[in-house]
């Protein structure tokens, strides 16, 4: 999660309503009777819980390379420590989308991706030894945030920032700290994919119902919160200034290892383009998604399936993000309107997801946008 950085902006929703009434979404069915239960087992046993079963495998490699280094801190530890930290942190690029069902409850995307990281937090707890991260006052001196400044963030060198673990006065709570950020991500991981793997995953599948309750219209508004407050505002938005014409590097994604940032952002962008498509976790095929749902009522904008368009528009993202430089702290720095340019493109399907496709389906937004758009 990021921690959403309030701005004052002119609002564009009234744009979006407008530009939907003037290219007015069709639906031909009068009767909705697409089969929700199908939907909802192909997301819950081809997508949600194969993503989290994958990802608990990582964050229990993630604890125990961190324990390794931990006992016995070297500059190879702090290397495969290191590899271990990035191949969590873009797999949890794969999960966070899900934030509903035991993920909702432990607040789970704010424990393991609140950023910017408070950096100065973190040393004033390790100064002290004095710190408790289960207190949501922690949400941003935590998580892969807190991983990322800890591994790569304490000084320039590899030499340098394996002395905080040996011969630092405080090496002993650095140890700590570090430890006790891997183990409380494996920790809320094990409970999420718990929740889903016991009772969740069949009260999931079960409610179909289209109320604002129902696992549909509550899934759809997660997603779609968090393709434009996470993906579009947090990876691009807010570091790029659209909000308020001022770029903000210190907001990337991953800022102690920036050349992680475009990667993260891709492996998102690709988890939510899969998930619209009901594409499988391994990628063998797709089931129903909102794509088919789409297709099923015949909702056509423009003259074109509502579901071409979406996709599409994922393509152009995908095809824009190729001129990014990998490093986004440099991008802002040195070219911001290619970041600028790529929250345009996400903004499209914004549109095309939050005003037409969940008016087709008969979904209310049940988020505060206070962003405006």
């Amino acid at each position: 999660m990021i921690r959403i950085l309030r701005f004052s902006i002119l609002p564009l929703l009234a744009a979006m309503i407008s530009c939907s009434d003037a290219d007015e979404t069709e639906d031909d069915n009068n009767t909705d009777s697409f089969d929700r239960g199908e939907m909802l087992q192909n997301w819950a046993d081809n997508i949600i819980i194969p993503s989290f079963e994958n990802f608990e495998g990582i964050t229990q490699n993630l604890e125990a390379k961190t324990l390794a280094f931990t006992e016995e801190p070297t500059e190879a530890g702090l290397a495969e420590l290191r590899s271990a930290y990035v191949e969590g942190y873009l797999g949890f690029q794969t999960v966070s989308i899900f934030e509903i069902g035991e993920a909702e409850a432990v607040n789970y995307r704010a424990n393991l991706n609140t950023y910017p990281l408070d950096a100065e937090g973190v040393e004033e707890k390790i100064s002290s030894n004095e710190y408790n991260l289960e207190l949501p006052s922690s949400y941003d001196e935590q998580g892969f945030p807190a991983l990322d400044y800890l591994l790569n963030g304490l000084a320039e060198t590899n030499t340098e920032i394996v002395e905080f673990y040996t011969s630092h006065e405080n090496a002993e709570v650095y140890k700590n700290y570090l430890q006790n950020v891997s183990e409380r991500i494996n920790a809320l991981t094990s409970v999420v994919h718990s929740g889903w793997k016991n009772s969740y995953r069949d009260d999931f599948v079960a409610n179909t119902g289209s109320s604002s309750t129902g696992a549909v219209d509550r899934i759809t508004n997660d997603y779609i919160l968090y393709y434009e407050k996470f993906l579009r505002s947090g990876k691009i938005g807010i570091p790029a200034g659209a909000f308020t014409g001022n770029p903000v590097p210190g907001a990337v994604e991953a800022y102690y290892s920036p050349s992680l940032s475009k990667d993260l952002y891709l492996k998102a962008l690709e988890t939510t383009q899969n998930f619209f498509n009901g594409r499988h976790f391994d990628g063998s095929q797709n089931g129903p998604g909102y794509g088919d749902y789409l297709d099923y009522l015949n909702t056509i904008k423009n003259g074109e399936d509502l579901s071409s368009l979406i996709d599409g528009q994922f393509v152009t993202i995908n095809e824009q993000a190729a001129v990014l430089d990998n490093n986004f702290v440099s991008q802002v720095e040195n070219n911001n309107n290619d970041m600028l340019a790529a929250f345009d493109e996400l903004q499209q399907n914004v549109i095309l997801l939050k005003v037409d496709m969940m008016q087709a389906i008969s979904i209310s937004v049940d988020y505060v946008d206070s962003d405006g758009d």
